[in-house]
């Protein structure tokens, strides 16, 4: 690990397995430690890919944090699953991420191969879907960020030609379309590629599903309990991706009076971008999920978002979206946005800067706060930089991040 002293806390995929975790946080403030920051991966697949990331993203905080308070670390390991950048995931991923379903999977992989030009193909494939992600198919939509996406929900040959649509525009300007004789040439045979996207969408809904379970049964309660065996240990929660919903929604599970938790960093969060609002601006009479959470938090919420993020700007929106919904196809109906992409919304008062800005003049003390950190994140995953790891400093007024 490049920094010390670390700590790594483990937690299964319903939020238990953290046994001796409390111990171990509240052993650092007995060592001097008076600030903790607390980093949640995204897509990773083994602990070890999980201490790379960590080790990469916390070795500038030395140099950020100049001379004054004793700063620990702690990594939370939780199982979620990594796909490379090509859209299609492999079927070892798919089953991890889904013990249990190793035949539902199984029988995906086998018609992702024979592409069978068939309607009953395509019924087949959003049923197992379903099967794979317990959704009931009569379970109706909402819109926070809880709800089970329509995809799962809706014609699987729609769905699927919607997904082939995107993924074509999402290779850019000059990108040539797939021809249909590319895939045998029979009138939904070109969907099939659709439909591995969507089994990606599906899988990603699971862990994003879990994120949220693990945060708000998992890490919350636990900050509680440090809050309680170390009242002035001051936590620093930063999360990306998934994981950033993670640390978001260990917000809920926090029990009433702990304030321990003195900052949230999000990177690149892919989680409703209304998550944190009292009103959500399409439905007024609902809020988002973590409707004003960021009062549990003693410092600001900070939300880091790039307009390079392809997944999130994309892929995330398109998921997450109504499926009959046409005009908001590739994102443009804002509600399904992720606050990895445009920060932080409907929650007033939220202001957005640049992050040399943010960097230069500093983050305000507390409440929600939007950085555009695109100057220096080029993809998703490009989160490993000093200038982020300042971000997280400064949220939470560590040393030399003081104004």
């Amino acid at each position: 690990m490049s920094v010390e002293p670390y700590r790594e806390i483990t937690f299964d995929k319903d939020g238990d397995g953290a046994a001796g975790g409390r111990a171990e946080l509240a052993g650092l403030a007995a060592q001097g430690v008076t600030d903790l920051v607390v980093f949640a991966h995204g897509w990773n697949n083994t602990p070890s890919v999980a201490r790379g990331l960590y080790a990469r993203f916390f070795a500038p905080f030395p140099d950020a944090l100049g001379p004054g308070p004793r700063v620990g670390y702690a990594g939370v390991v939780w199982p979620s699953v990594m796909f490379s950048d090509e859209p299609i995931p492999d079927v070892e991923s798919v089953a991890a991420v889904h013990p249990g379903k190793e035949a539902v999977v199984g029988r995906i992989a086998t018609l992702l191969a024979e592409q069978p030009d068939d309607e009953a193909a395509f019924a087949e494939f959003g049923a197992l879907l379903r099967a794979l992600t317990d959704t009931d198919g009569s379970q109706a939509f909402h819109t926070d960020d809880r709800a089970v996406p329509d995809f799962l929900l809706a014609d699987t040959v729609a769905v699927c030609a919607m997904f082939t649509d995107a993924l074509e525009e999402a290779a850019g300007p000059g990108s040539v379309p797939t021809p249909r004789e590319a895939f045998g040439g029979g009138r939904l045979t070109r969907y099939w590629k659709g439909a591995k996207e969507a089994l990606r969408q599906a899988t990603y809904y699971t862990m994003k599903r879990r994120a949220g379970v693990v945060g708000e049964r998992g890490l919350g309660p636990l900050l509680g309990e440090v809050a309680r065996s170390a009242p002035g240990l001051r936590c620093h929660l930063v999360g990306h991706s998934f994981g950033a919903r993670l640390v978001a929604h260990a917000l809920r599970g926090l029990p009433a009076g702990a304030r321990n938790v003195a900052s949230v960093t999000l990177l690149q969060g892919a989680f409703s971008h209304y998550a944190f609002a009292a009103r959500l601006p399409h439905e007024q009479g609902r809020g988002g999920a973590l409707r004003d959470l960021q009062a549990r938090v003693e410092g600001p919420v900070v939300a880091c978002y790039s307009r390079h993020d392809t997944a999130l700007r994309v892929f995330y929106p398109l998921a997450s979206r109504l499926a009959r919904d046409a005009d908001s196809l590739l994102g443009t109906d804002k509600r399904w946005m992720a606050v990895g992409h445009d920060g932080i919304q409907a929650v007033p008062g939220t202001p957005a800067l640049p992050l040399s800005r943010a960097l230069r003049d500093g983050l305000p003390a507390s409440g929600c706060v939007n950085v555009d950190a695109a100057e220096v994140v080029g993809e998703h995953s490009d989160i490993c930089h000093p200038e982020l790891a300042r971000v997280v400093v400064s949220a939470g007024r560590i040393g030399g991040g003081r104004p």
